[in-house]
């Protein structure tokens, strides 16, 4: 096993950020390059990792103990390309910046093809290595945006905006798929008359109608008819409740 040349940096304070610092992989044969961006990302509050070779930028890749990795394009034992392919095999998905002296457009698009994230080509300015660092660590943290709910078999599909359960295909207006969608997002959780007053209706204020029975009527008739068990729930006195019962 090849141990890693150690060249983690600390920022100009001399305190180890390792604790509190994004910690980034470069993979980087060229010795004046590397010393650039790893004194320029420490100083911005990262902490760097460098290896010369494609074989130990791979090795240690796939640790999982990185935020970002820099690979250069062109490298010793195993090329850049070849790298970021195995890392996407290897369901790796830490992010890839690629940097290379290669530019013309089918040399970046065959990196991105590659399974890098961004490509950069030298000679390139600090600061826009940066951005793009930045940029990539910003994408990374966002949180995911859900697209799909479930209980038990019953699935809900936000982008197509389909329900179905147990496979099949279930028919909902516009305001029920509005009932059904809060019920699954507390999923398990008492939901109150209030809350889905305020939270499917937009009202404020009890208006003092039987809307919400109906709809719940309506939307039980719907999930749970012919299907067990049942998921909708009436909570006497309470509200209402959406589960799949062991």
């Amino acid at each position: 096993m090849t141990s890693l040349n150690s060249e983690t940096a600390t920022t100009d304070s001399g305190k180890d950020p390792k604790s509190e610092a994004m910690r980034i992989l470069v993979i980087e044969d060229d010795e004046a390059t590397a010393a650039y961006m790893v004194k320029g990302l420490a100083e911005n509050g990262y902490v760097v990792d460098r290896v010369a070779s494609g074989r130990d930028g791979l090795f240690h890749a796939t640790s999982g103990q990185f935020d970002l990795i820099i690979v250069d394009r062109m490298l010793p034992e195993i090329d850049g390309l070849d790298v970021v392919k195995a890392l996407r095999v290897a369901k790796v998905v830490t992010p890839v910046l690629f940097l290379s002296a290669l530019g013309q457009v089918d040399d970046r698009v065959s990196g991105l093809r590659a399974g890098a994230d961004d490509y950069l080509t030298k000679p390139f300015a600090f600061s826009e290595l940066l951005a793009r660092i930045e940029a990539l660590l910003r994408r990374r943290s966002a949180p995911a945006v859900q697209t799909k709910l479930a209980v038990g078999d019953l699935e809900m599909d936000l982008l197509a905006r389909q329900v179905k359960r147990a496979g099949q295909g279930i028919d909902l207006q516009p305001r029920e798929f509005r009932l059904l969608e809060y019920l699954m997002r507390h999923a398990g959780q008492v939901v109150t008359r209030t809350m889905l007053l305020e939270g499917v209706w937009d009202y404020h204020f009890d208006p003092q109608t039987n809307v919400i029975d109906v709809h719940i009527s309506r939307l039980r008739q719907k999930i749970d008819k012919g299907f067990q068990p049942p998921l909708l729930h009436t909570v006497r006195g309470a509200g209402y409740c959406i589960r799949a019962d062991n």
